[in-house]
């Protein structure tokens, strides 16, 4: 196709010089995966481009499955593929009524670890981490919901450098995750 051709079906300003179909995945989850392996659980997060960087993220540590609220951002948005960088083929993305899905979890299997972050959590590099479990990360501007808070069993904080002097007011929710999947893995 003309380089005018290209820019008509694409929807970026500068497109790449090929452009892909593909039939979006279906695929069941199986809560069962919680117990045998690490997952992301995403609450409400808005930025296509957070949610693209945090399925490449995942993909990048293995982690094969993440669990979205309904008001997470959608995967196939071309915002979140293009910043996915093709991980979004390889991580399975499901989105789920969270709170109901915590809950649930939390019914049939009280021993698996929820892990949240959160500004008044525990020093990350202090704590005991499982190989197992759900690794919950907030909306960009509120953090993790109060109904999703309740469910945290384990709440994580990244602390800054030098500890307790003033920084930034937070991480954005990617590097965030970044840093919390590495130091799962680094263990």
């Amino acid at each position: 196709v003309s380089k005018d051709e290209l820019s008509r079906v694409s929807l970026l300003k500068a497109p790449q010089e090929v452009l892909a179909v593909f039939q979006q995945p279906t695929c069941e989850f199986c809560p069962e995966v919680i117990k045998e392996s690490l997952c992301l659980a995403l609450d409400d997060v808005q930025d296509p481009g957070n949610l693209g960087t945090i399925i490449r993220i995942a993909d990048w540590f293995g982690i094969k499955h993440l669990i979205c609220s309904i008001g997470t951002v959608d995967a196939f948005n071309p915002k979140t593929v293009q910043a996915s960088m093709g991980a979004v083929a390889r991580v399975s993305v499901h989105y789920t009524d969270l709170h109901t899905y915590l809950a649930d979890l939390h019914t049939a299997s009280p021993e698996t670890p929820i892990y949240g972050t959160f500004l008044e959590g525990n020093n990350i590099y202090k704590e005991t981490l499982s190989t197992n479990g759900i690794i919950i990360m907030g909306n960009e501007g509120n953090g993790i919901s109060p109904l999703t808070k309740k469910f945290v069993t384990h709440k994580l904080f990244i602390p800054n450098y030098p500890e307790g002097s003033l920084t930034s007011e937070s991480l954005n929710v990617a590097i965030a995750t970044a840093i919390t999947c590495s130091e799962f893995r680094r263990r």
